[in-house]
């Protein structure tokens, strides 16, 4: 599998086929992602409207700060 790697270029082919290896060792599904990531502070606006989206597309999302905003 080719993976875009215009978000995701910390995790290189070889990476990718660890962890696809693993997932078929457990039977899972993994999520990797480059750290540190912060949960974002969002208002109870901002928070509504991720949760109408989720009931939307029947899914979970979680919002983190950009990376430009982790240490702030």
């Amino acid at each position: 599998m080719d993976i875009e790697h215009t978000y995701a270029n910390y995790v290189d082919n070889k990476a990718v086929k660890k962890i696809q290896a693993l997932e078929k060792e457990t039977g899972t599904l993994i999520m990797a992602y480059a750290t540190p990531y912060v949960s974002a502070d969002l208002s109870p606006e901002q928070l509504k409207k991720i949760e109408e989206l989720e009931k939307e597309l029947c899914v979970r999302l979680v919002a983190y700060k950009t990376h430009g905003d982790v240490h702030s």
